[in-house]
């Protein structure tokens, strides 16, 4: 199925309870239909210094149409400075699974 207004919002958080925290409220608010939280191991360079620490991945399956409030959302929970929040919009999924996301969102 081809639509483009359902999107995977991409967001990392530092720890098992932040991750929580964001997916519930997003869940609670109606913002995404799931929140799959996964631990992974990031390498980056902040502040001109390179770091490698222990993260927690956030696929967040959403309607294109939210991602302004989901934005606020996980700022709103999030303890970095600048949070990773990425939107990918999803060209082709299957149609039922795309049903149950508009059905469960707002």
């Amino acid at each position: 199925m081809k639509n483009q207004s359902f999107a995977i919002v991409i967001s990392t958080a530092a720890c098992s309870q932040e991750a929580e925290k964001i997916a519930l409220a997003l869940i609670q608010q109606k913002l995404a239909a799931c929140v799959q939280v996964l631990p992974i191991k990031s390498y980056f360079t902040w502040q001109n210094k390179l770091n490698i620490e222990n993260e927690n991945l956030l696929l967040i399956k959403c309607k294109c149409s939210d991602y302004e409030e989901i934005e606020k959302c996980v700022k709103a929970n999030h303890s970095y400075e600048v949070p990773e929040i990425l939107q990918v919009p999803i060209e082709n999924g299957l149609g039922d699974y795309l049903n149950w996301i508009e059905q469960v969102t707002r």
